[in-house]
């Protein structure tokens, strides 16, 4: 279908779950072998199975990571940047997620490359796992291979080795000890990494090469830490291409023929600013249409600016949510639609709220404070829920359904203004 419809570059990747049953099934079925161009699993502890290996598709690790962006999450990040392949064969590792652009309370706060999640003030941290990427990212590109000759280390860690097959090489090795390199899954099971000195010899044409840039980085106490530093370069033309290097624990060296490798630079960003105590939104402001409002966070539902075009009036300018039929869902999500803004840690507050219910006679609205929990757990939320339904009536209830304080004598609710009182 894809071909049909003149999209021949567009390729599949099967099937983001585990190994078995996609390679297994691929094995056996020759039209689904035909069109399915990469094998992918999530976390898949940088080990893949015999099945997948044998179909001789390109295997991904087409979700990783997903662990704070703390040096331990960056020590997860540089293990297995390298062990997916020495250990599973996989060659593109794929992060969830680059930025850390939510609210942190969110489940997997800052489960991102880097955390820029303060819209308000703009403040931004380039976190350590950054820095490890490049120590890939930076001295290879799509289309590099790797070498058949990559291996664990004697004493811990693993290296490997790419090429353009122009002549170009990148050696990336890890001694990521186990307390600082646990990812948030799958469980990772118990190694040592100790100080060690490890000889590599370059051979073949590689033998030839006089200079090698040297690219480290040294995750742990404050006091040894470094990130993306350049050191000195390793001459090798009296060395017949060999070199040691001395070795401990927690620590990246790139070795590279390329001289465009550079730690890039950046503004130094603004202060980081708690939510603001006293926010107003009337949504009256100059964004496109159907575009999603700053600062709130959709949980369940879509919510876009609206123009009333009928209604020049008070609620001309609207935030509306606009989903009408649920949808697949791909986690325990909400049974009624939910956007989120401000801060957790709020506890005495104040919510003032326009309503306009569209529909007179069925549905209704809430608005909720001091809810602590979101995303994927938001069915055992607690908090303060008002609801306000169609008919005039409103409730109050905590636990996201436990019922608190409810009146079915109906409310002033004017439904053509959305004022209530």
């Amino acid at each position: 279908m894809l071909n049909s419809q003149g999209l021949q570059r567009v390729k599949i990747i099967a099937s983001d779950n585990l190994w078995e049953s996609i390679s297994a099934a691929m094995l056996l079925d020759a039209e689904l072998f035909k069109v399915v161009d990469v094998i992918g699993a999530h976390y898949p502890g940088t080990h893949s199975v015999k099945d997948a290996r044998l179909t001789g598709k390109k295997l991904w690790s087409s979700e990783d990571f997903s662990t704070l962006n703390s040096d331990t999450g960056a020590g997860c990040w540089g293990r297995i940047l390298n062990q997916n392949y020495v250990n599973g064969y996989m060659t593109s590792t794929i992060a969830w997620n680059l930025v850390a652009s939510y609210y942190e309370q969110l489940p997997y706060g800052r489960c991102g490359l880097m955390t820029a999640q303060e819209p308000w003030s703009g403040h931004y941290v380039v976190e350590s796992p950054v820095w490890v990427s490049a120590h890939t990212t930076q001295f290879t590109q799509p289309g590099w291979y790797y070498l058949k000759t990559v291996g664990h280390l004697e004493k811990g860690g693993s290296y490997v080795a790419l090429t353009d097959g122009l002549g170009n090489l990148t050696i990336i090795i890890e001694t990521m000890s186990h307390k600082h390199s646990k990812c948030i899954r799958p469980f990772l099971p118990y190694f040592n990494v100790s100080q060690q000195f490890a000889t590599f010899v370059l051979k073949g044409s590689f033998s030839e090469i006089p200079e090698l840039q040297v690219w480290y980085t040294k995750l742990g106490k404050t006091s040894e830490r470094f990130l993306f530093k350049q050191l000195d370069s390793l001459w090798l033309l009296d060395s017949n291409g060999s070199f040691t290097l001395k070795l401990q624990e927690d620590e990246l060296f790139t070795l590279t023929t390329l001289t465009t490798g550079r730690k890039g630079s950046y503004l130094p960003p603004p202060k980081s600013q708690r939510f603001p105590s006293t926010y107003k939104d009337d949504f009256n402001v100059d964004y496109p249409f159907f575009s999603e409002a700053p600062n709130f966070a959709d949980q369940t539902g879509v919510f876009e600016y609206f123009t009333n075009m009928e209604d020049p009036g008070e609620h001309h300018f609207t935030l509306r949510q606009v989903l009408n039929q649920r949808p697949i869902t791909w986690a325990a999500d909400a049974s009624n639609t939910i956007s989120i803004i401000g801060d957790y840690n709020w506890t005495n507050l104040t919510i003032k709220c326009d309503v306009y219910i569209e529909t007179p006679d069925t549905g209704g609205v809430f608005i909720a404070g001091r809810v602590n929990k979101g995303g994927i757990l938001i069915r055992s939320a607690r908090g303060i829920f008002f609801w306000i339904f169609a008919n005039g009536s409103y409730r109050v209830t905590g636990d996201l359904g436990k019922l608190v304080l409810g009146h079915t004598t109906p409310l002033k609710l004017d439904l053509t203004s959305g004022d209530f009182s």
